[in-house]
């Protein structure tokens, strides 16, 4: 049994994250601000004695309230989706550079592992296809976008910093496209803009041609991805998602024949530095970890109907 600190834990992928350790035996410290997490994620765990919530900013402080041992620290703490950090965008910045720096230092003083929950978007709009770890990105460093890309790109540095200056175990992620239950039917990712466009009988949204495309990874997959990385030794960068690449017209498709739906598909200008094409080389991951996804877009996108079906009212 190991003590982890999940900063972000109340999050849609964090409280996954929480669920998961919870349940093979490991006693969770979740901080979260509840900006963009809610406290609902996590309220199935609440009177857990192996699991706390600590609502706290972890840009200003990493405070546990007491002396315990800390095995391990996962910082998934950041808006995530374009609207939510496009409407925090220097919380954005602070939460991937202070807050990283605060949490590294937690990491530091316990002897603890380290996982960086980094994302797909520091390849920005990738002139290399797929991204593979080593390739070093196109950003736009004064993009509206550039607020959560170069985040995550300061906080992947920093990590390797502390890593080399104090020997910090750390671990980083590169997240593709994650969807599943508890995603927030108004947070502007696309499986769940589509899926509640669906059933609420809306046109959906589609930016564009619809030709741009992503990369899906169901939530248990991505979890299981995760720990595989948190319970190694490796350093990465490691991306972490599915190379099952569909386009953005294709999906939307694809969620109405699944919802069975008479909605229209609504076609709208595409945002600025929408990223064309998104799909990970996970040749790392299958080799170093021994993972690789294992639910298919079917079975995903029909377990994600489902759990908003129960939250959404139809028309």
């Amino acid at each position: 049994m190991s003590r982890v600190v999940v900063a972000g834990g109340a999050g849609f992928l964090g409280s996954h994250l929480c669920d998961r350790l919870v349940s093979r035996g490991d006693s969770v410290v979740c901080l979260d601000n509840l900006s963009t997490g809610s406290r609902e994620n996590v309220a199935h765990l609440l009177g857990h004695d192996r699991f706390r919530l600590l609502v706290t900013d972890v840009s200003e402080k990493v405070d546990l309230g007491d002396d315990d041992a800390v095995d391990a620290v996962c910082n998934l703490a950041s808006p995530a989706s374009p609207p939510a950090y496009l409407a925090r965008p220097l919380d954005t910045l602070a939460v991937g550079s202070e807050g990283t720096r605060r949490l590294l230092e937690l990491s530091r003083a316990h002897g603890a592992r380290f996982l960086m929950a980094s994302t797909s978007e520091v390849y920005g709009d990738p002139e290399v296809h797929p991204q593979v770890e080593s390739y070093r990105g196109n950003v736009d460093p004064t993009g509206p976008r550039s607020v959560y890309d170069e985040a995550k790109r300061f906080a992947e540095s920093l990590t390797m910093a502390m890593y080399r200056s104090h020997a910090v175990d750390v671990g980083i992620a590169r997240i593709f496209n994650t969807y599943g239950p508890r995603l927030s039917p108004g947070d502007g990712r696309v499986v769940s803009n589509f899926i509640v466009q669906a059933l609420r009988g809306e046109p959906l949204t589609v930016y564009g041609d619809g030709s741009q495309t992503r990369s899906l990874c169901y939530v248990d997959d991505e979890i299981t991805g995760l720990l595989a990385l948190l319970d190694s030794s490796l350093v990465g960068p490691v991306n972490i998602g599915n190379p099952d690449e569909r386009s953005m017209l294709d999906l939307a498709r694809f969620v109405l024949e699944a919802t069975g739906s008479p909605s229209e598909i609504a076609f709208r200008p595409l945002p600025a530095d929408d990223p064309t094409r998104r799909c990970p080389d996970i040749t790392v991951a299958r080799h170093e970890l021994g993972w690789e996804p294992t639910i298919g877009l079917q079975e995903g996108i029909a377990r994600t109907i489902e759990y908003f079906a129960g939250t959404v009212e139809a028309p």
